[in-house]
């Protein structure tokens, strides 16, 4: 029984895996270094992560789809080296047995990029919760500058439609 249960959990970790490296079209580009964590599950060396000592008030994103992931009021420091959140934003972050059969692996509900780990009762807040996440898999973005991104965003976005519009009616004018 218990070889056909880790047959059938490697099976599902094989799709799972997969379906993350067939979507990547759609998702922000990464580096090599990006890749290595974020699709092949690795991790980033201890105390070398960007947002380690951050500070700053803001949320968290999916450095590959830019789901809000976590907000800065959760970050603590639980000095094992990656940053630390004892609370996710709701629906943000899923939780799937690590293939080592002892750990929790979390990853992005959007992308199914990987975070990091979630480890339990070790008592560093009052949730009793510690999401150990590679800084490599996340971007900042500060609350003030949040809305900047939002409007550049909505803005490339309206640029790029107004060029396809325009690409279509000169395809249009020249098929006539």
């Amino acid at each position: 029984m218990r070889i056909f249960i880790f047959i059938l959990f490697l099976v599902f970790f094989q799709n799972l895996k997969s379906q993350v490296i067939m979507d990547s079209t759609k998702y922000n580009k990464l580096t090599k270094e990006e890749e290595a964590v974020i699709v092949h599950k690795g991790t980033e060396f201890p105390g070398t992560g960007k947002y380690l000592k951050n500070k700053k008030k803001g949320t968290y994103i999916c450095k590959r789809c830019n789901a809000p992931l976590y907000k800065s009021e959760s970050k603590f420091d639980s000095h094992c080296g990656w940053p630390s959140f004892d609370d996710e934003i709701k629906n943000a972050v899923l939780r799937i047995p690590d293939i080592d059969g002892r750990r929790t692996e979390i990853i992005c509900n959007n992308c199914k990029a990987h975070l990091g780990h979630v480890f339990l009762n070790e008592g560093f807040t009052r949730k009793n919760i510690r999401h150990c996440v590679n800084s490599i898999s996340l971007v900042f973005v500060e609350d003030d500058k949040k809305n900047d991104r939002k409007s550049k965003e909505t803005k490339n976005k309206k640029s790029e439609q107004k060029r396809v519009e325009i690409k279509n009616d000169t395809k249009r004018e020249q098929d006539k």
